[in-house]
């Protein structure tokens, strides 16, 4: 994880939620979570364990 896969992070975050969609990261790796918690994405895109646990997430319409 670069900076290149945080900017794609945040740009889709942000079309999907220009689109009314949302966007959940499901079983990343122990060093990408730590690179997305040191830059604080976590902090707008949520992060989970497992798919199931993210799809659980999912805001109400």
């Amino acid at each position: 994880m670069d900076s290149s896969g945080i900017n794609i992070l945040i740009a889709v975050h942000r079309t999907l939620a220009e689109a009314g969609g949302w966007l959940r990261l499901a079983g990343a790796a122990p060093p990408v979570l730590r690179i997305i918690q040191l830059v604080g994405i976590d902090g707008i895109i949520k992060c989970h364990p497992t798919v199931q646990q993210a799809l659980g997430d999912r805001p109400l319409r």
